[in-house]
């Protein structure tokens, strides 16, 4: 599929200053949801750590739960209602919290492993 897709949009997760990520969005796991979080892109938060499994950063975006999941892989890309958070997984793992499935990252997301306090995430389209 190009990035022109109607059912995927190619998004790139940069840890700003240090490295670069492919991620999908692919509305037909949430259409809702998705179409929701590409209207208000870019955005941009500061990184954090749910244990050793999950990196996320909280957004402004206000979508309910769809299609709910509790048990995601290792490069999963999920979308917590109840923070507005968009998480990535760095491992496979089951959060204890339902979340909406929104797409994945490339297998090149090793750098997730290495963050650090006050990094910052910026989710935006990939123009290339």
């Amino acid at each position: 599929m190009s990035s022109a897709s109607v059912s995927k949009k190619q998004l790139i997760l940069e840890i700003k200053n240090r490295s670069k990520i492919q991620c999908d969005l692919k509305r037909h796991l949430s259409p809702r949801t998705v179409g929701t979080i590409m209207r208000s892109l870019p955005l941009e938060g500061y990184a954090h750590l749910m244990g050793k499994n999950i990196a996320y950063f909280e957004t402004h975006v206000d979508s309910g739960i769809e299609r709910g999941k509790n048990e995601f892989k290792k490069g999963d890309v999920a979308f917590l209602p109840s923070s507005g958070s968009i998480c990535f997984f760095i491992s496979d793992s089951v959060p204890g919290k339902t979340m909406t499935l929104i797409g994945r990252l490339d297998e090149n997301n090793d750098s997730l492993n290495d963050l650090k306090p006050g990094d910052v995430f910026l989710l935006y389209e990939d123009t290339g």
